[in-house]
């Protein structure tokens, strides 16, 4: 590659994010050709048993069990803060008043008053760049929707449909952080909601006016405790439904599950517009169905583009495999991270990276959920500031 420059990468977390991210760090620079090349300087995490072998595993150069070591070493120059929701905003925060540039796990944080204090910090310091991991843009099949509705081929786009299901099982699933709201701040719909919340923000470049209406459901409220045997409270949403009306007049629906028997990560999208429908299901992430309206009516139906052919222009292909040698989920976060070091390295990205402003958008959205859950009534954007 040749590059003088060098990202140096400092990472909080080492659990299933921190894996997914280590992975994006370690074939970033094999597959992409970057700006700049890339070193993983220090982890940070609390259990030093693990992280030792975990640093080890990965890569990482050194560990450390305080974070805030890491966030004043002046050999990082991005932390990514990929902890339980709560911590977002001390670690961020550091990172930001340390000189360093952050990515941040979803959602941006446990409340919107937090949200807006690190969004405040990040826009103070405007050199530094400041992107949240919306990892779901980055598959080939979703970047390739976006193209395509960019260039017209949906027309006026009428109403986006969202479906995010997971089988978390019942009520023999352990008391995890995420089913508790001081660590979580909610459970279906910051962990499931916020993503679909995002990826129709990106696909459709239209903005959420009011939230039409929203049910926040728990189903179990004690769950076994992973230690010590008895029950402990979960005070999180099991089950999310929510309704929302955009800027443009475009109606859109949330649905959102950790109760769904059967399905292990169906994050479903589908747009329709006056021109044609387009959809995507995560299960089958390479898929892109389309639904070409303008066809005279004897050719009309759907058709599914296996979204992996570098010589037809797919986004992202000509970096990985021979069309049909499909991608996973490990995927989308090295295609995330290859463009945020090139627009780092002053190039371009194929398709615009999540930013904090959109992750507090996004946050905005979940706040005006709450509420109208809470209050029985819409809620307008205008007033959840």
């Amino acid at each position: 590659m040749g590059a003088e420059k060098v990202l140096r990468i400092g990472m909080i977390g080492s659990k299933f994010m921190g894996r997914a991210h280590s992975n994006a760090y370690v074939n970033g620079p094999r597959f992409f050709d970057l700006p700049m090349g890339v070193e993983m300087k220090q982890v940070a995490a609390q259990d030093e048993e693990s992280l030792k072998k975990f640093a080890k595993q990965w890569g990482w150069e050194s560990w450390t069990t305080k974070w805030r070591e890491l966030v004043k070493n002046p050999e990082v120059d991005l932390v990514d803060v990929g902890t339980p929701n709560e911590m977002h905003r001390d670690q961020a925060i550091e990172a930001f008043e340390n000189g360093k540039h952050v990515v941040c796990e979803k959602p941006l944080a446990n409340t919107l008053p937090i949200a807006r204090e690190m969004i405040k910090v990040a826009k103070k310091h405007k050199k530094q760049k400041a992107y949240v991991w919306f990892n779901y843009r980055r598959c080939p099949a979703v970047s390739l929707a976006y193209q395509m509705i960019n260039s017209g081929r949906l027309g006026r786009i009428l109403q986006v449909r969202c479906v995010y299901l997971q089988d978390w099982g019942g009520p023999e699933t352990p008391l995890l952080w995420r089913f508790k709201k001081k660590h979580a701040g909610s459970g279906a719909l910051g962990d499931l909601v916020a993503h679909s919340v995002d990826l129709a923000r990106f696909l459709t470049g239209d903005d959420v006016k009011k939230v039409n209406g929203a049910v926040l459901h728990t189903v179990y409220k004690e769950r076994m405790l992973l230690e010590g045997g008895g029950t402990g409270k979960s005070d999180v949403d099991d089950i999310s439904l929510l309704l929302a009306s955009f800027k443009s007049g475009m109606v859109a629906s949330f649905e959102a599950s950790r109760l769904a028997r059967g399905y292990k990560n169906h994050n479903k999208i589908e747009l329709h517009g006056e021109k044609g429908s387009l959809r995507f299901n995560l299960e089958r992430m390479t898929e892109l169905d389309f639904y070409d309206a303008e066809l005279p009516a004897k050719e009309q139906g759907w058709s599914t583009i296996n979204v992996s052919e570098a010589g037809a222009g797919h986004p992202y292909a000509e970096n990985w495999w021979p069309a049909g040698h499909n991608l996973g989920y490990e995927h989308t976060f090295v295609n995330q991270f290859a463009d945020m070091v090139n627009e780092m390295g002053g190039k371009k990205s194929l398709v615009p990276l999540p930013s904090f402003e959109d992750a507090y958008e996004v946050q905005r959205v979940l706040e005006a959920a709450v509420r109208s859950a809470k209050e029985g009534c819409d809620i307008p954007l205008s007033q959840v500031k």
